[in-house]
């Protein structure tokens, strides 16, 4: 056989060979595959391998790997086992020297790359590599580092050489292939950068530090401690702390993730003390707490995991970038200097963050971004402590601390705007500046000079006081000078002015020199006569008030007993119903007119005599023009016709009357207060006689009031003393006469006046509001009694009461919570508790009257419509109020002759059975009365016929006597 042949065939079964060892290979162990064998050229000085290497996460403690085919073209297989058994992440590469010399590289691998390192779950670094195994030759040698994993290899002529790396981390960010030189020049300059960016860092620390010592103003320490985070953010990223507290390779995320959270936390607090923030809003105040507080409460986190501190700080520091500078432009916009100021600054700092956010999440790869994002922090708090620095010298925040106590009461004048007063005594100069004569508008020099020429400008008022002030201080050589003055203006008007000196003594004791500050008070005083005039005269008229009535009214008096031919008169006139007015038109129709009446009656009225607004629709006059009495009532009458003519507004013509009482001066020894009340009392009586009239006061009229307000106050007395009685009118059944309620009525017996009826003192308690009161009292005893009844007597059907209501207790809100509580603290029987109410209060506010009858219902109470056919309500707002019981009025039951009336009254029980009602009958009189409205189909009567209001005991026995004689 030729030996060409055979070469050919040795080839061919070295190749089969080979490939039988790659078959078993495959077979016989896990993962396995031939490897590119990555060329190291002699001029390069860095080779990227991160992308070039396989990857091998989880493989377990020990990984067979297939190495790359050597210069035969042989894949061999490998194991490796990790050092601790325990490790079960790999990395897999291979390199060849296609040199025909030995070489030596570096394999270094960071512990900590910003680029890519994520912003949430950030990777903070740690030591990578933990041994290198190669497939043939010397082991990789481990070199000292504080930034990486560095191994050395030698790489022989020719060379492929597979490596085996047992990794400590799932993830391998970066490892390259470095040339010895190369790398230790890289470091140095790193290191030269690194040290020349802290140093700047730390003196500039140090500098805010010492700013913060000398003023002690909140932004300069805020700015110190941004400039504090920042180094020490530098000097962990840098390695400068490894270096210093001897940290084991790569355990550094710690102090990395605090780090950073405590440089977001420095910001914050730098914008809120720069800002000032404090002082816009509370809110701002209440977001930067809650803000700080979650970011130092992430060094706790810290401690537990630093991974996820770092990555909420990270966003923390974002978004503080960008609601900051949001904020700061929102400040500016407002004028605000401080805001304006910080846009570059916080806009370079806007353009930081976008460039570390790009780094982080791997859209900018690149050496040297690391450093430079570094020095980039720098700069922006280099360009902070300028801006503070600017702010501090500019406006004066470094100055103001040094200022003499001199300086800072000049500086505290300036800011008054006080005008400088300064008298020379021995020169008899007064100096002021040009402030008062520009005031005045006179010629500048003009008040410049002897104190003489003061008095030409002064008030005649003030001269006298003016010149006996200067005078006292010089002659008693102590105390101050404080006057108010007036000095004439150029137009002759005049102005106010406050004049506050001391007297300055000289070596003899003597008052050499009077400095103090004079100060306009114009607007001071105008203000102080307007309130003046406003507390003794009526807003609206401009005429006096009643404090101002009734010391004019004590004036005249005073001239009265002086001079006996003077005899005043009090005058009071009051519109008869303005309050229709005002509910019909409105409340500023009825100022209009008000103030319309006021002109008129002023019209009429002499230079001496007096009128004032009293109160409301209320107006009284002191009458001095008139002496005698049919003048007086001339007088009277006339401001009666003035009152009656009509008053436009608007579009319609508004007519109206009045009463007028009047009181004339007996020459007594009469008070003021007492003639008012005479004039009150004759007032009221013309009311009573129905308006639109004067009547004088007579001494028969004043019993008359003063009963009236006695018996007011003796009313409130027994309601609050439970001196009024409550009774007890029966209601029968007409079908069997049997008891089967009362309608409840109050009776009052007066110590002293005896028994009162009724329509005596409820108009009192209608008009002094004490209706309300005895309504309540009314109610309480009647359901009281009621549940008294209900619970010890046993009657077919539950017994009931009803208690009339007043139009003041419906339009009460109260009314709907007083029956809740009568209700819920008496057992009786729903329904039972009947509130009774004529038509005329309902309809009054039919609308409002609904909504409150439906609620009243709802709680359990009884609705009876009392009277019903005397009032004027339609049916149709009949049917939409609950009521389940109406009163038939006592002029429909009594017989009047008419045939018409049974015809009514069927009518009207008709329609109360119709409407869902029971129907009760008053005024049933005898026995006829009773069987016609039996036969009506009424069901409820009552009247005299059937008893009248008796007592509590009383109704008691009669409801026990009726049931009793009932047969079985």
């Amino acid at each position: 056989m030729p030996v060409s042949d055979l070469v050919l065939a040795s080839r061919r079964l070295r190749h089969a060979a080979a490939f039988l060892v790659l078959v078993l290979a495959l077979f016989l162990g896990g993962r396995a595959h031939a490897l590119e064998p990555i060329p190291v050229p002699l001029d390069v000085e860095a080779l990227e391998l991160t992308n070039a290497i396989d990857m091998y996460p989880g493989a377990g403690p020990r990984l067979q790997v297939s190495t790359a085919p050597g210069a035969d073209g042989i894949v061999r297989r490998i194991e490796v086992v990790s050092r601790d058994g325990i490790n079960s992440d790999w990395a897999v590469f291979s390199l060849t020297n296609t040199s025909d010399e030995q070489i030596d590289r570096l394999i270094v691998a960071p512990f900590y790359q910003l680029v890519g390192s994520r912003i949430f779950w950030p990777d903070l670094g740690k030591s990578r590599v933990a041994s290198i195994t190669p497939s043939q030759g010397i082991a990789p040698e481990r070199q000292k580092s504080l930034e990486a994993d560095v191994f050395l290899v030698t790489l022989d002529p020719g060379a492929i050489v597979t490596f085996v790396v047992e990794l400590t981390t799932p993830e391998l960010p970066q490892i390259r292939l470095w040339e010895p030189d190369a790398y230790e020049e890289t470091v140095n300059a790193y290191t030269l950068y690194r040290g020349i960016i802290l140093g700047i860092s730390g003196l500039l620390a140090l500098f805010l530090t010492i700013l913060f010592v000398v003023k002690g103003t909140v932004m300069f320490p805020a700015t110190a401690a941004l400039a504090w985070a920042v180094l020490a953010y530098l000097c962990i990223d840098f390695g400068f702390w490894s270096r210093v507290f001897n940290l084991t390779q790569g355990e550094d995320q710690l102090y990395r993730a605090s780090a950073e959270v405590m440089l977001a936390a420095s910001l914050i607090i730098f914008l809120y003390a720069y800002l000032n923030l404090n002082r816009w809003h509370i809110r701002y105040s209440h977001l930067a707490l809650g803000t700080l507080t979650l970011l130092l409460g992430l060094l706790g986190v810290a401690v537990w995991d630093p991974s996820i501190a770092a990555g909420i700080a990270r966003l923390a520091l974002g978004m503080i970038g960008i609601i900051g500078f949001a904020t700061v432009l929102v400040l500016a916009l407002q004028g605000y200097d401080r805001a304006i100021m910080l846009i570059p600054t916080w806009f370079l700092l806007t353009i930081w963050l976008v460039g570390s956010a790009m780094t982080v999440t791997g859209v900018i790869a690149n050496d040297i971004v690391q450093p430079a994002l570094g020095g980039g922090l720098v700069l922006v708090v280099l360009l902070i402590g300028f801006t503070v620095m600017q702010h501090a010298f500019a406006g004066g925040a470094i100055v103001q601390g040094l200022i003499s106590d001199v300086e800072r009461r000049a500086l505290a004048l300036t800011g008054a705007g006080d005008i400088i007063w300064d008298w020379d005594i021995d020169r008899d100069r007064i100096y002021t500046g040009h402030e008062v004569e520009d005031l005045l508008g006179l010629r500048h020099g003009t008040l410049d000079g002897p104190a003489r020429d003061w008095l030409d400008v002064l008030h005649p008022q003030d001269r006298d006081r003016f010149r006996a002030t200067l005078d006292a201080v010089i002659d008693q050589r102590r105390g101050k000078v404080q006057q108010d003055f007036r000095l004439r203006s150029e137009d002759g008007h005049f102005r106010w002015f406050r004049l506050r000196a001391r007297p300055i003594l000289g070596s003899d004791a003597e008052v050499i020199r009077c400095v103090g500050t004079l100060l306009d008070i114009t607007e001071q005083k105008t203000a102080e006569e307007r309130l003046l005039h406003d507390a003794v005269h009526d807003n609206l008229t401009g005429l006096a008030n009643r404090e101002l009535f009734m010391d004019r009214l004590n004036a005249a008096l005073a001239r009265a007993r002086a001079d006996g031919a003077i005899k005043p008169s009090v005058l009071i006139l009051n519109l008869d119903r303005f309050k229709q007015i005002n509910d019909g038109i409105g409340l500023s129709a009825g100022d209009s007119i008000l103030l319309t009446i006021a002109r008129r009656l002023d019209r009429l009225i002499q230079p001496q005599d007096a009128l004032a607004r009293l109160n409301g629709d209320q107006y009284g006059l002191i009458l001095l023009s008139e002496q005698e009495a049919d003048r007086i009532a001339q007088v009277a009458d006339a401001l009666r016709k003035a009152v009656r003519a009509p008053i436009t507004y608007g579009d319609r013509e508004v007519f109206l009357t009045c009463s007028i009482g009047f009181a004339l001066h007996d020459g007594g020894k009469q008070t003021a207060e007492e003639l008012v009340t005479d004039a009150e009392i004759a007032l009221n009586h013309a009311k009573r006689l129905g308006g639109d009239r004067q009547e004088v006061f007579r001494p028969i009229l004043r019993p008359l009031g003063r009963n009236v307000i006695d018996l007011e106050g003796d009313l409130r007395k027994a309601i609050k003393d439970g001196e009024l009685d409550v009774y007890y009118q029966p209601i029968v059944r007409l079908a069997d006469q049997s008891v089967a309620g009362f309608e409840v009525l109050s009776r009052w017996k007066h110590p002293k006046r005896g028994q009162i009826a009724p329509s005596e003192f409820i108009p009192i308690a209608e008009q002094s509001g004490l209706i309300n009161e005895l309504g309540l009292y009314v109610l309480t005893r009647s359901a009281r009694q009621l549940a008294e009844w209900q619970d010890k007597i046993r009657t077919p059907a539950p017994l009931f009461v009803s208690v009339n209501i007043s139009s003041r207790q419906l339009l009460r809100h109260d009314l709907i919570n007083e029956v809740k509580a009568i209700l819920s603290r008496s057992r009786i029987a729903p329904g039972t508790l009947k509130l009774e109410l004529t038509e005329s209060i309902v309809m009054a506010n039919p609308e409002y009257s609904a909504k409150v009858l439906e609620r009243l219902r709802a709680l359990g109470a009884g609705l009876s419509l009392d009277d019903f056919g005397t009032g004027y309500s339609s049916l149709s707002y009949l049917q939409r109020f609950p009521f389940d019981t109406i009163k038939i009025d006592q002029s429909f039951v009594r017989p009047n002759g008419r045939s018409a009336r049974p015809v009514i009254l069927r009518s009207i029980v008709a329609l109360g059975h119709d409407l869902g009602m029971a129907v009760v009958a008053e005024g049933a009189e005898g026995e006829s009365d009773a069987l016609e409205l039996l036969q009506l189909g009424c069901e409820y009567a009552q009247g005299y016929f059937f008893g009248e209001a008796m007592s509590a005991d009383e109704a008691t026995a009669y409801i026990r006597k009726t049931y009793e004689a009932q047969p079985a």
